[in-house]
């Protein structure tokens, strides 16, 4: 059912409908003149655009923050409505809602913040068979992880950034931090490693890690982008690694639990490199305050205004761009330090837990 309200981050792929992928995939075309092959594209609407929202999670301020731009985006038009549908974290949920809203003829477009990028693929085409484009935001869809050109029938535009590459740019603060220090004690705090973008951002920091002697990856806990279940996690790590020299984090909500079990233990966070990853305004709080050494922004709210009006443009018959890198959507670069945020003291972060 649609909800019109959201409230804490991210995604959080899951695994589903593998049968079905490779019907989705016969689709795939980076040329988004194309991605109606199967039907004709949309003639230019007149009048007003309703658009359905697909958040991974409508109790998620990642989330909220994508459909609070989609709908300051819509206000701008005057005449496009944005409805909601809380994807609850759950793949075969989500997977529902694009057949249900293909199906409806009730909605002119779709807004997706995928749970299960992957997985998603197969339900896409549905849409693309009743004219309904689809921008995908936060994770491309389909089976390649760093292509943000639309890869399967439907998918309009991909509003996102390769994650792969900030999670290397992430770990080369942490190589810099551990010059000199031998050895330099790790502890990694993941989202989960069953999801496709986690198993992705691990490997690419011990890419990066791995190559330094100086460098022991100690632990590596799963938080499931929870403040309890990251601390939790960290008080584990700790009992068996109460020496740390580096917390690698890719949630805040993840380092802001950690945060809590280390200082319970009397760590001195100012002393270590601690990074987050979502640029919320907890965690710019916190880079500023020096207690935390970096963080790896996103842009939800700039990111929801992007994909609104690509799949607008789409519906309206105006071109459309296939591809707008997030990372490039905000006033600060990717990664923040406290010195970055120095030379920018308006920013605060477009989301809140």
């Amino acid at each position: 059912m649609p909800v019109k309200s959201l409230s804490i981050p991210r995604r959080r792929p899951a695994i589903a409908a593998a049968a079905l992928l490779s019907l989705a995939l016969a689709g795939c075309n980076s040329d988004v003149s194309q991605v109606y092959s199967s039907s004709a594209p949309p003639s230019g609407k007149t009048g007003p655009v309703r658009i359905a929202l697909l958040a991974s999670s409508s109790q998620n301020g990642f989330n909220k923050a994508v459909y609070d731009g989609a709908v300051a985006r819509a206000k701008e038009y005057g005449d496009v409505e944005v409805t909601v549908f809380d994807g609850k974290f759950d793949s075969q949920t989500q997977f529902n809602q694009v057949q249900n809203v293909a199906s409806q003829g009730t909605y002119d477009g779709i807004v997706l913040v995928p749970n299960d990028n992957v997985g998603i693929a197969a339900a896409i085409p549905a849409a693309a068979q009743a004219k309904i484009p689809v921008a995908t935001t936060l994770f491309p869809v389909g089976p390649k992880l760093t292509e943000l050109k639309p890869q399967v029938e439907g998918i309009v535009s991909t509003v996102a950034a390769n994650t792969e590459e900030n999670s290397k740019k992430l770990a080369e603060g942490v190589v810099k931090y551990c010059e000199g220090k031998d050895p330099c004690r790790v502890a990694i705090l993941i989202g989960q490693l069953q999801f496709p973008f986690d198993n992705l951002r691990n490997k690419a920091y011990r890419s990066v890690l791995d190559g330094h002697a100086n460098i022991k990856v100690v632990a590596t806990g799963q938080g499931n982008y929870d403040r309890d279940t990251s601390l939790k996690a960290m008080q584990n790590i700790l009992q068996a690694n109460p020496k740390l020299d580096v917390l690698l984090s890719n949630a805040d909500q993840q380092t802001i639990g950690a945060q809590v079990a280390l200082e319970s233990a009397g760590v001195d966070l100012s002393k270590m490199y601690v990074t987050g990853g979502g640029g919320n305004q907890e965690a710019i709080k916190q880079v500023r305050a020096g207690k935390w050494a970096a963080d790896q922004v996103d842009f939800p709210n700039s990111m929801g205004k992007a994909a609104l009006e690509q799949v607008v443009n789409a519906v309206r018959g105006k071109p459309v761009t296939p591809v707008i890198d997030a990372n490039t959507l905000g006033p600060v670069p990717v990664i923040v330090t406290k010195e970055i945020l120095g030379e920018h003291p308006d920013f605060q972060g477009e989301w809140a837990d």
